[in-house]
């Protein structure tokens, strides 16, 4: 039988998404030239807005803005440069604009960055999606400014730029694991409330192909933290790597059955390139168990 997620709710600053025995989905919109997957597809306002109304309509309870691409090698972008990409999208989504209402899904901003995160979140964001789990010494005034959005912290080795070069571990999950929780406990020191907090285990962020599959076989130690776990694997290259080297595009079988085996083992939230395929499996894990 799966196991269940934890108890309770995501509370966002005007909705409040329950955990149930699906995970929540948040989509992914990348306004970003080059992202590993979808770079430049979403660059143009008026097709991001559009995509987010397409992934809502979908099924996607999250949509997850970055302007930044965080894939292997890549560079941190300016802070102006970030916040050009996703304030124009982000406001068109809050007020409305090229035709749609206002989207009715929080609003994640995906970024390290703390001006980002304050400024997305004063244009209507209401989730901080932060890699680096709050690194940048802003973060947490930014937190604690904005005391009513969630905010997930991730894992990763390193930087973007060298997160793929050789990464060791002496035991992944343990390491991941601690790593997490010792940042959830600096959040929680500095102000943030610990129910705000949601951890991702960084698949792909500085890590090899079998610490990807150590990591998801034994989600259920990180869930053992008592925080909600998001996990990200869509499309990523150790799927691609099962799949006889896909490239991302062909990579949805894999991607679902990774978002299977989240379901089974509990996991929170799942954040997916592949809103509408994602939402129709765990339709029918629902109807079958």
């Amino acid at each position: 039988m799966p196991s269940h997620p934890q108890t309770g709710s995501l509370r966002f600053r005007s909705k409040i998404l329950p955990f149930t025995d699906a995970p929540i989905v948040m989509g992914i919109l990348n306004v970003t030239p080059d992202s590993f997957s979808d770079g430049g597809q979403f660059t143009d306002v008026r097709t991001a807005v559009a995509h987010a109304h397409a992934m809502a309509d979908a099924g996607a309870q999250i949509v997850d803005i970055g302007g930044e691409s965080t894939r292997p090698g890549s560079d941190t972008v300016p802070v102006a440069l970030e916040l050009e990409r996703v304030l124009p999208v982000i406001e068109a989504l809050v007020r409305g604009g090229f035709g749609y209402d206002p989207l009715d899904v929080p609003l994640s901003i995906d970024t390290r960055k703390a001006r980002v995160a304050d400024e997305a979140l004063r244009a209507g964001a209401s989730m901080v999606n932060d890699i680096t789990a709050g690194r940048d010494p802003a973060m947490a005034d930014v937190l604690r400014a904005h005391d009513d959005v969630p905010v997930v912290i991730m894992h990763i080795l390193g930087e973007p730029k060298t997160m793929q070069v050789e990464p060791r571990y002496d035991n992944v999950v343990r390491e991941v694991g601690a790593f997490l929780d010792e940042r959830a406990r600096v959040l929680i020191e500095q102000g943030i409330a610990r129910e705000r907090i949601v951890v991702d285990p960084g698949i792909g962020f500085g890590k090899r192909f079998e610490d990807n599959l150590a990591l998801l076989q034994n989600i259920g130690v990180l869930r053992q933290l008592g925080y909600p776990v998001m996990v990200g694997a869509s499309r990523k290259s150790f799927i691609g790597k099962l799949l006889n080297g896909a490239p991302a595009e062909d990579r949805l079988s894999g991607s679902l059955a990774v978002a299977a085996h989240c379901y089974h083992a509990g996991v929170e939230m799942v954040r997916v390139h592949d809103v509408r395929e994602t939402v129709q499996l765990f339709r029918v894990l629902d109807a079958i168990v």
